[in-house]
C-alpha cells in the first residue's frame, strides 16, 4: 500500500512564505506523476502543480503561477511545494497526490495523503 505523508503546513501572513513535503513510501514504474492539490472550504478539490516522469514535465495551476515551485529528490521519495508571496486566498487543505497519468488529471489519482492545512491570515 503506497502512503503519501505531507508536513509543512501551518499559519502564515499575506505576503509570507511555507514549505510543504511529501513523503512517498513508493513510485513504481505504475504511476507516472506526483501533485499537489488543495480545497478549501466550501470548494472543489483542484489541482495546484503536478511533476511528471515525462520529460520532467512540471505543471502549475494559472492561480499560483510564478509564486510556487514544485521540486522533487532523484528518487522520488520527497516531493516539495514551496509557496511565496501568500494570499488569503491560499487558504486550504493541501493534498499530495500519485497520478497514473501524466499531468495529474484528478480522474487518475491513486493515492492520497491526508492532508496538511494552510492557513494564510493576517
Amino acid at each position: 500500500q503506497v502512503q503519501l505523508v505531507e508536513s509543512g503546513g501551518g499559519l502564515v501572513q499575506p505576503g509570507g512564505s511555507l514549505r510543504l513535503s511529501c513523503a512517498v513510501s513508493e513510485f513504481t514504474s505504475d504511476y507516472y506523476a506526483i501533485g499537489w492539490f488543495r480545497q478549501a472550504p466550501g470548494k472543489e478539490r483542484r489541482g495546484v502543480a503536478c511533476f511528471s516522469r515525462l520529460h520532467d514535465t512540471i505543471e502549475y495551476g494559472d492561480s499560483v503561477k510564478g509564486r510556487f515551485t514544485i521540486s522533487r529528490d532523484n528518487a522520488w521519495k520527497t516531493v516539495n511545494l514551496q509557496m511565496s508571496s501568500l494570499e488569503p486566498e491560499d487558504t486550504a487543505v493541501y493534498y499530495c497526490a500519485i497520478a497514473r497519468v501524466h499531468g495529474c488529471p484528478h480522474w487518475s489519482i491513486a493515492y492520497w495523503g491526508q492532508g496538511t492545512q494552510v492557513t494564510v491570515s493576517s
